[in-house]
């Protein structure tokens, strides 16, 4: 009870939250009040509402990769927003990233949108990536786990050559970049008299 003549009255969510209200996140407030002067206490108004105890968001979900920004240094994934919780917006998101069996180091803060690339990551290792949402009560728990490992279409061969060997033709070349994926064939193409290239063997 406040003795103030003012018409406003704060209290703390903290307070609110412990005894003797002991109210959960996402309840409604509801609140009377009595007038006091001189002479006694006037009757009980009729209750009001329209507070709620916020809390932070849910987590982030459906993580998954965005093979369009994928390259032998970058992984781009997307996922979606969680619901606002009571009409308090997502403001932004934090992205979490560690190599496989590593601790997390946070990558990014003030993410905005539902996806994001990160750049730097080293060809042909695993790395783990979370994501939290934030509204104006703080962090939410983090999102499920994205494992990817980070390559990409090998580079081009390079120096061609081709020889006679007895009665055969030795096509040769120097192995290219793997870029984070061991190479596991080769397609040998040769071109015909028409100077049309035709597949050879693989």
């Amino acid at each position: 009870m406040s003795s103030s003549t003012a018409t406003t009255c704060k209290v703390p969510v903290s307070a609110l939250k412990a005894a003797p209200y002991s109210l959960d996140w996402g309840t409604n407030v509801h609140a009377t009040v009595e007038a006091i002067n001189a002479y006694g206490f006037s009757t009980v108004s009729a209750a009001g509402n329209g507070a709620i105890i916020t809390t932070t968001p849910g987590a982030p979900y459906l993580l998954t990769e965005v093979v369009a920004s994928r390259t032998k240094s970058t992984l781009g994934l997307s996922w979606t927003a969680p619901d606002s919780i009571d009409g308090v917006v997502i403001i932004d998101y934090k992205v979490n990233v560690a190599e496989q069996g590593q601790s997390n180091t946070i990558t990014a803060t003030g993410v905005m949108g539902t996806s994001y690339t990160v750049t730097g990551l080293t060809a042909g290792k695993t790395y783990e990536f979370k994501v939290e949402a934030r509204n104006s009560n703080g962090y939410s728990p983090s999102s499920g786990v994205l494992t990817l490992l980070c390559a990409s279409a090998p580079d081009s061969p390079t120096t061609i050559t081709t020889a006679n060997v007895n009665d055969k033709v030795t096509v040769s070349w120097n192995q290219p970049e793997t870029n984070g994926s061991p190479i596991t064939a080769y397609k040998i193409f040769i071109r015909s008299k028409d100077l049309t290239f035709y597949q050879e063997s693989i």
